[in-house]
């Protein structure tokens, strides 16, 4: 998909062939289609029942598809409030269940929540925040153990994770990275 307004799509479970609108604002890069349904092939044995958190929601693709697949629980976290009140908006006009926060993704993390089973990492590129909200996300007791996290990023980075977040699988499409890991408990 181009830069700017447009859409996409949800590729499986109850929402299907569902359209979500993509406004045009700086730095909104929503997970591409083939990008999402690799993640959700990965994510297919654990999605179903997980409690989920997607940071940095933007239009809230990520999260919506993993509710459409059988997710208990998805808070959604948008410190646009344009975004935020269109990502309520398109939860209303989908039917899907899901709690949105405007909030940026420290404050919501500085408050106890979850724990999560599944989490969607996807800052803005500028906002270089996936190494703090990794460390926040990990210290602050909101991961199960075994829990999944996707976290994109540049093609060329890899950002600096907690230790204990193993790399499961990872793909790369144009100038995005795309890594899942999985939270195991660490040692000590």
């Amino acid at each position: 998909m181009s830069r700017g307004v447009g859409r996409v799509r949800i590729i499986a479970g109850r929402l299907r062939g569902s359209r979500i609108d993509v406004p045009d604002r700086p730095g909104l890069r929503p997970t591409p289609d083939r990008v999402r349904e690799t993640l959700f092939n990965w994510l297919a044995p654990v999605v179903e029942g997980a409690h989920a958190l997607d940071l940095f929601a933007g239009t809230g693709a990520l999260g919506i598809e993993a509710w459409s697949r059988g997710a208990a629980s998805v808070d959604f976290v948008e410190a646009d409030r344009g975004l935020a009140d269109a990502l309520r908006a398109t939860l209303a006009r989908l039917g899907a269940q899901g709690q949105v926060s405007n909030l940026c993704a420290e404050t919501f993390l500085s408050a106890a929540r979850g724990p999560y089973a599944l989490v969607f990492l996807d800052p803005p590129f500028a906002a270089d925040a996936w190494s703090s909200v990794a460390a926040r996300l990990e210290l602050g007791g909101f991961l199960v153990d075994g829990a999944r996290v996707y976290v994109e990023s540049p093609r060329r980075l890899v950002p600096q994770l907690p230790a204990n977040w193993q790399l499961l699988r990872e793909t790369q499409a144009g100038e995005v990275r795309a890594a899942l890991y999985r939270r195991v408990a660490p040692v000590g």
